[in-house]
């Protein structure tokens, strides 16, 4: 399964793992009317499939989901890796926000990277901005294969280690609201029909870089119904993580907050979703940048860490 970018135009294209992208009419609301008409089929199908669909759990079976099923995926930065506890937790949603060119794409292709590159499971990378390089996943790979602890990859020949790792990596191009929609009901889709694994490797890592230019632009007005698609995206964002164990990385960038200040976008309203957020900072003139915990779910807030952003 080769790593893959959408098309545009009209019509369907299919990328490398079956995923089929649809590309609808122009029309906002027969867009979202079809959008939301997919999701309900998808879920009335899975509740009508899944017994245990909306049913309580004790304290001894979350316990064992846990400690059994989630796990942390990690991305590869040592210190990061270190501030979260292991990595990116599955089951849950991790934000990294911060400013333009403060090592956020950097922290999503390491992760990318480095889950494929161990094998733990396909990963899902939903390009927002064209900001996706395999000239970087290359050089982190070439960089860092002695770090990866899967036997036998760094004796491969560097074409071969390179390939093997996007083979893992799944990119679709996302430039609108509706696409995303599209794109996430199709994941969902192919998950419940266990059609996305590569070699047996099933998506144990979604990547949606950035998640705040697509939502961004909904919520400043032109669309009446903007913040109610916001709020779907979240639900949907958790119920992916939740029910296939999956980790979900986004990233968010800044706004001005007034008196120079600035905060993370979207407002409070997305303020509550992820489960895990970090804040992006960077010194003066340098690429070394520190991520500061603004939120955990296991963890204390205000730990930090740092790590170096290729110049």
């Amino acid at each position: 399964m080769a790593a893959t970018r959408g098309g545009s135009g009209g019509g369907a294209t299919t990328s490398g793992c079956g995923l089929k992208r649809r590309y609808a009419p122009q029309d906002h609301e027969d867009r979202i009317l079809r959008t939301l008409l997919l999701w309900d089929m998808t879920n009335e199908d899975q509740h009508s499939t899944e017994d245990q669909c909306g049913r309580f759990w004790n304290g001894v079976e979350l316990l064992k989901d846990a400690t059994e099923k989630k796990h942390s995926l990690p991305t590869g930065l040592e210190s990061i890796d270190t501030l979260l506890g292991g990595g990116l937790r599955q089951g849950q949603l991790t934000e990294i926000t911060g400013p333009s060119s403060y090592g956020k794409t950097q922290i999503c292709l390491h992760s990318a990277s480095n889950v494929a590159a161990k094998q733990m499971g396909v990963v899902m990378y939903l390009d927002t901005s064209n900001s996706f390089s395999p000239s970087r996943v290359a050089t982190i790979i070439y960089g860092t294969s002695d770090q990866f602890g899967q036997r036998g990859f760094e004796l491969q020949p560097k074409d071969a280690r390179f390939k093997s790792v996007m083979r893992s990596i799944i990119c679709e191009s996302v430039f609108d609201i509706f696409a995303l929609f599209e794109v996430l009901h199709q994941l969902e889709v192919s998950l419940l029909n266990d059609k996305v694994n590569n070699g047996g490797s099933k998506v144990c890592l979604l990547i949606i870089d950035s998640i705040s230019s697509l939502l961004a632009p909904i919520i400043g007005g032109k669309y009446p119904q903007g913040r109610s698609m916001m709020i779907s995206v979240a639900m949907i964002l958790k119920k992916l993580a939740d029910e296939h164990n999956l980790s979900v990385l986004v990233t968010n960038h800044m706004v001005s907050a007034g008196n120079g200040a600035v905060k993370p976008a979207l407002g409070e309203s997305w303020k509550a979703v992820p489960h895990v957020r970090l804040v992006i900072s960077r010194e003066c003139e340098s690429n070394i940048c520190t991520a500061t915990v603004l939120k955990h779910t296991l963890l204390a807030s205000g730990r930090t860490a740092k790590f170096v952003v290729p110049s």
